[in-house]
């Protein structure tokens, strides 16, 4: 039958069972929201700024495991989703963002709201196409979703110049297992050299590495973000109790291994616990799943894990001894690399070794103060208060390490948060995406005074959709994490950082038409959470802190891991 080009798009898009697209329209896709109107099974979100549709999206990917998908027009709209799509690119989530481009006999003229998007984008994306003809639409869309949930996930973007939506082509649909299959699609993969299956793990590289586990008297496990991604957090549990060894966790692997499990360490890297570095720097083998060793982790690769054989699991063969030297790596996803593992492995036992790290998990990083509320005190209320398998979306900065260190995760998917690229701003819209893909779970935004200046315009999508998230914001006053580098680097000369000025998020919040709390102490932090989480209506809670607050451990960029700077 023959579509034309929006139609095309928006039936593909149901060929993936996209049931949300979060976006911003605009004068050249005009005709794709012309012919969304007629497909009531896609819910579209409208966001205040194309930046928080691609955060969005991006909390609906990692949150439900599925694609997320956003829309924007050309120019100044597509280029308001390159920090999303950085965002998504530098943490491995599956993002489709559609965005349309003058058109095609426009392009390169200077047009009016033009911009070469895919050239933009080409360092932050999968992959990333331009659109120019009708008949190559289906094809491309489909090739899209296959490239950014495959292997490795990623952003991918599409660029469809305007008179392509309107152009027609012959379409014939696809259910997604015929999407590899032969004809076009197929050619097209295979063009694109992309590799759609994870690489099947060598078993050779198993049987060595169950060989250094045996051989091995003091093993440590690392869960990065790969093991989230694959969904693999009770493969890796198993894992961790077959071999009895302890579990340091990075930011991205955070709900890859649950935080209560009695060998869980905690963080590993500038602000990991003592327990976890020390564990690195005294094991005879380090076990990475799913990690990359970036500079927050590794944060002096030369004396990283200095007396053990380093062994990195990834699915992508390029981050194999990246940043840290490996006696030994096995490429695959990590779900099917641990079921490998967990088939040949016996019961170990390490209580020796597991009672000299441990010894380390009971010194106090934190004390406890009565006269005033602190973020430990905030987020242990939280802890009793919320439900198990509530969702969390942090900001970046102080209360993204806060929350890490003393929230308990159960869950791939349980905590969103921006981890390699470190952007600011991206609570609020993943907070809205995890909502919106999760409808039935309690979604906590946690966030900082600095952080939710930037994208806090999207409240307006929270009143209007009505999406019951509750916003946490730590409020110090300042830039907490500069300033807490500021006064431990310079001297405590404070440069730029102290945020002594509006807006009253109180009064912010309530003119957006949410509940907007003030609280100075723990008592009332939990009467305001509560109210709110029996009400089942969104609201942001003001939680007035010390501007001297810091994340506690701390190691300086570039140090031993040992050598903390404030513990």
């Amino acid at each position: 039958m023959k579509l034309n080009g929006s139609q095309i798009l928006i039936e593909c898009l149901k060929e993936q069972g996209v049931d949300t697209v979060f976006g911003f329209p605009g004068g050249t896709i005009l005709n794709v929201y012309d012919e969304l109107i007629n497909y009531p099974g896609i819910r579209h979100i409208l966001t205040a700024h194309e930046q928080g549709a691609c955060h969005a999206a991006d909390g609906y990917a990692r949150s439900t495991g599925q694609v997320g998908v956003c829309f924007a027009t050309s120019g100044p709209g597509a280029t308001n989703l390159v920090t999303g799509i950085a965002t998504a690119y530098m943490d491995s989530s599956p993002v489709v963002c559609v965005t349309c481009n003058v058109e095609l006999p426009l392009l390169g003229k200077d047009s009016f709201q033009e911009v070469d998007i895919t050239g933009v984008t080409m360092p932050i994306t999968k992959c990333n196409y331009l659109v120019r003809e009708v008949s190559d639409l289906a094809d491309t869309v489909r090739e899209a979703f296959a490239i950014a949930r495959s292997g490795r996930p990623g952003p991918v973007l599409i660029d469809i110049p305007k008179n392509v939506t309107e152009e027609e082509a012959e379409y014939a649909p696809l259910t997604r297992h015929e999407h590899g299959g032969s004809g076009h699609l197929a050619q097209l993969i295979k063009r694109s050299s992309q590799n759609f299956k994870a690489p099947e793990p060598d078993h050779q590289d198993i049987d060595r590495l169950v060989e250094m586990i045996l051989a091995s008297e003091k093993p440590l496990l690392i869960c990065g973000g790969g093991v989230v991604r694959s969904r693999a957090n009770w493969e890796f549990e198993e894992l961790a109790d077959r071999i009895d060894a302890p579990v340091g966790i990075t930011v991205m692997g955070a709900g890859g291994f649950r935080g209560l499990n009695k060998l869980a360490t905690g963080l590993v890297g500038m602000h990991g616990s003592q327990a976890s570095n020390m564990a690195v720097d005294a094991c005879d083998l380090l076990i990475a799943v799913g990690c990359r060793f970036s500079d927050r982790v590794a944060l002096k690769p030369s004396s990283f894990a200095r007396n053990a054989k380093v062994v990195q699991i990834d699915i992508d063969r390029s981050e194999i001894s990246k940043n840290v030297e490996t006696a030994h790596h096995i490429v695959g996803d990590a779900r099917r690399v641990l079921q490998l593992l967990n088939e040949r492995l016996p019961q170990l036992e390490h209580a020796a070794w597991k009672d000299y790290v441990f010894s380390f998990k009971t010194q106090t990083e934190y004390d406890e103060v009565r006269n005033r509320l602190t973020p430990v005190q905030v987020l242990d209320a939280i802890a009793r208060t919320v439900p198990r398998d509530a969702i969390y979306a942090t900001d970046v900065g102080q209360h993204q390490m806060w929350a890490i260190q003393h929230l308990h995760f159960e869950y791939s998917g349980q905590l969103v948060t921006s981890g390699g690229f470190g952007t600011m701003g991206f609570g609020l819209g993943a907070a809205i995406g995890a909502q919106a893909g999760n409808p039935n779970k309690v979604v906590i935004h946690i966030t900082g005074d600095g952080s939710f200046r930037m994208n806090l315009n999207e409240l307006s999508t929270v009143a209007y959709y009505g999406l019951p998230i509750i916003t946490v914001l730590f409020n110090n006053g300042a830039l907490g994490m500069v300033r807490q580098w500021q006064t431990l680097t310079c001297g405590g000369r404070y440069s730029q950082t102290t945020l002594d000025r509006g807006p009253d998020f109180v009064k912010l919040a309530e003119a957006y038409g949410l509940t907007g709390t003030r609280v100075t102490n723990v008592r009332d932090f939990e009467a305001a959470l509560r109210q709110a989480l029996v009400h089942g209506h969104a609201a942001v809670i003001e939680c007035a802190i010390s501007i001297d607050e810091m994340v506690r451990p701390m190691v300086h960029g570039g140090g031993h891991i040992t050598e903390f700077m404030v513990d």
